[in-house]
C-alpha cells in the first residue's frame, strides 16, 4: 500500500471505530497490537500512528505499553483518551484519576488555527469517556484544546506527537470526521488511494487462495452480512460455494418464506434449507442466562452444519477427487468481534459474547472464512450494492445471529415466542409505515420476564410487558433512542395490547448505547 496508517490497540471499544473513520478517507489502515516494535512500523513505511483508548490508568501496574520509540520515528501520531495519557506520560507529563469524571457529550474551546482543528469553530461538542486525565506538560507541549473540567483537552508536542483527550472517532463528537480527516490529510499528507472496490478484489483473491481447491458452506441468514459473504463466495470460488438456511425456531413472522424466495429464485445458489426449530428450542429449554443462550445456540448451529456437510452434495466424491467441505464461511462483523474479544489479543472486555465469536465451539470441525470481520454494517451495505443485491436486502435491519431468544429476556419456549413474535410482526408493520423508518438502526420487540396487573373489559387481568426499542446509529457500537411521534406509538401499543394475546402493557426504551446495549440480552 502507498499510504497506510497503523492504529496501536490498548483494549478500547472504538478501536475499529478509528479504522472505520479512517478508511472513510480512503486512506489505508490496519489495527495492530499496542507493543508493535518501532522498527515494524519504520518497515511498513505509515503515513501516521493512532494510539486508541483503553480501559486501564497509565500509572497503574501492567497497563498496556507501546513502545517509545514510535514517537520519534519522524511520522504523526495521535493519541485518543488512553493513548494521549500514555503519549503525554513519555514525552514527560503527568497522568492522574480525575477529580471530576467526565462521561457523555461535553463542550470543548479549541484553536481553530491548528492544523487538526482547520475548518472547526472556537467551540464544538466532543464525546468524553475519562476517568484520567493529564495534569502536567513539559515545555514543549502546547495546550490547544480545553474544557472546564479538563484543561488540557487536547495537545501538540514539538515531536509531532498530537493528543486528543475526546473521542473524535464516535458519531457524537460533532466534527469528529474532519477532525480525523484533517490528521489524515493535512498532518499525515495522505492523498487517499484507498477504496471497498479494493477490498473486494483483495478478498476474492485471498478467498481463493485460503480455500484453494476445497469446498465451502455459507452459513446464510438472509440479511445483507450473510448475503454479501455468499456473492463474494460464489464470485470466487463459483460451484465449490453452498449456502445453507438454518430454521432454528428463533425467526420473525414470514421470515423463513422471504429467505427461501430470495435465494433459490433471485440468485439461483445452491441453496438447503434445514429445518432444526425443534433442536434448538429443546437445548434452550430452562436456560436464563443469555450468555448461556448464545453459547447453546452457536454450539447448536456448528452441530447441525457438521450434519448436514456429511451427507451428500456436501461430503464430496473422492473417486473424482472432490474433497470433502473443510470450510465454513459466516458474515461475522467487527461489532461481534469487538463486543466478543478482541480480534488481536488487546486488552479489551468482553461486552456479551456473539454465537458466531465467543459461541463457537472450540473445536469446530471447519476452518473459518469470514471476509467481512472487520467491516462495520454501513461498509458492508456499500459492498452489497456494488454486488447488485437488492435494496430490500441492502436496507434490512440487523436482526441477530441468535434470533428472538435473546429478545425473549429469560427462558425461551413456544409460547412466549409466539408472544414475541406476533408483537414484534406488529412493530415491524407499523415501523415500515414510518416516513424515516429508512433512517432507524433497528426497531423491534422484547418480551419482558415480568406480569403485571391490568384491566380488561372490567375485568383483572396479570400478563406479560412488551418493551419497544427503536434506535438510530451508523455502525452499531453507538447508538441513539429514535423519538417517535406520538400516534405511532399509540397505534403500535393498542394493536399490541388488543390483538397479541397474552399482553396487557407496553413500556418505551430510552436508552442510548453506550450506556446500555441495543440488544437487551
Amino acid at each position: 500500500m502507498a499510504e497506510f496508517v497503523a492504529i496501536l490497540d490498548f483494549g478500547s471499544q472504538y478501536s475499529q471505530l478509528i479504522a472505520r473513520r479512517v478508511r472513510e478517507n480512503r486512506v489505508y489502515c490496519e489495527i495492530l497490537r499496542h507493543d508493535t516494535p518501532a522498527s515494524r512500523l519504520r518497515g511498513l513505511q505509515v503515513k501516521g500512528i493512532v494510539l486508541s483508548g483503553g480501559p486501564a490508568g497509565v500509572y497503574e501496574d501492567g497497563a498496556p505499553r507501546c513502545d517509545p520509540e514510535i514517537l520519534r520515528l519522524g511520522v504523526p501520531v495521535l493519541g485518543i483518551c488512553y493513548g494521549m495519557q500514555l503519549g503525554c506520560e513519555i514525552l514527560g507529563g503527568k497522568v492522574v484519576p480525575a477529580a471530576a469524571r467526565e462521561y457523555g457529550a461535553t463542550v470543548v474551546d479549541l484553536r481553530p488555527e491548528e492544523l487538526l482543528f482547520r475548518g472547526l469553530k472556537p467551540r464544538t461538542t466532543v464525546w468524553m469517556s475519562h476517568g484520567d486525565q493529564v495534569t502536567a506538560l513539559g515545555q514543549d507541549f502546547v495546550t490547544i484544546a480545553a474544557t472546564p473540567s479538563c484543561p488540557h483537552a487536547a495537545v501538540r508536542h514539538s515531536t509531532g506527537f498530537i493528543g486528543l483527550q475526546f473521542h473524535p472517532e464516535v458519531t457524537h463528537t460533532i466534527e469528529g470526521r474532519t477532525i480525523i480527516g484533517n490528521f489524515l490529510y493535512l498532518i499525515c499528507g495522505c492523498k487517499g488511494d484507498w477504496c471497498l472496490t479494493k477490498f473486494v478484489e483483495e478478498q476474492i483473491e485471498e478467498t481463493r487462495r485460503t480455500v484453494g481447491n476445497g469446498r465451502v458452506v455459507c452459513a446464510l441468514s438472509g440479511g445483507v452480512d450473510s448475503s454479501v459473504v455468499a456473492l463474494l463466495l460464489s464470485r470466487a470460488l463459483g460451484d465449490r460455494m453452498s449456502c445453507v438456511f438454518v430454521d432454528n425456531g428463533l425467526l420473525r413472522t414470514r421470515e423463513r418464506e422471504q429467505v427461501v424466495t430470495t435465494f433459490q429464485q433471485h440468485f439461483k445458489l445452491d441453496f438447503h434449507l434445514v429445518d432444526a426449530s425443534r433442536r434448538f428450542l429443546e437445548r434452550l429449554k430452562g436456560v436464563v442466562d443469555p450468555e448461556e443462550k448464545r453459547l447453546r445456540i452457536g454450539h447448536t448451529f456448528i452441530d447441525v452444519f457438521k450434519e448436514t456437510v456429511s451427507r451428500e452434495p456436501f461430503i464430496g466424491d473422492p473417486a473424482r477427487g472432490i474433497p470433502a467441505v473443510e470450510f465454513l464461511a459466516q458474515g461475522t462483523l467487527y461489532p461481534d468481534v469487538i463486543e466478543s474479544r478482541s480480534p488481536i489479543d488487546a486488552p479489551s472486555a468482553t461486552i456479551k459474547s456473539h454465537h458466531n465469536v465467543g459461541g463457537l465451539p472450540k473445536e469446530l470441525g471447519f476452518r473459518l472464512v469470514e471476509p467481512i470481520r472487520y467491516l462495520f454494517k454501513d461498509e458492508v451495505r456499500a459492498i452489497g450494492r456494488e454486488l447488485g443485491l437488492p435494496d430490500q436486502i441492502i436496507r434490512r435491519q440487523p436482526f441477530p445471529g441468535p434470533g428472538l431468544a435473546i429478545r425473549v429476556v429469560g427462558e425461551v419456549t413456544p409460547e412466549r415466542l409466539r408472544i414475541l413474535r406476533d408483537a414484534d410482526g406488529i412493530v415491524q408493520e407499523e415501523m415500515e409505515k414510518f416516513d424515516l423508518y429508512r433512517d432507524v438502526w433497528q426497531s423491534f420487540a422484547v418480551l419482558l420476564p415480568v406480569q403485571t396487573v391490568g384491566v380488561m373489559g372490567d375485568k383483572r387481568t396479570y400478563e406479560n410487558v412488551i418493551a419497544l426499542r427503536v434506535v438510530e446509529s451508523t455502525d452499531g457500537m453507538t447508538a441513539n433512542w429514535v423519538y417517535l411521534p406520538r400516534d405511532i406509538l399509540t397505534t403500535i401499543s393498542n394493536r399490541i395490547s388488543n390483538e397479541v394475546a397474552g399482553v396487557n402493557r407496553v413500556v418505551l426504551d430510552i436508552s442510548s448505547k453506550p450506556p446500555s446495549t441495543i440488544e437487551w440480552e
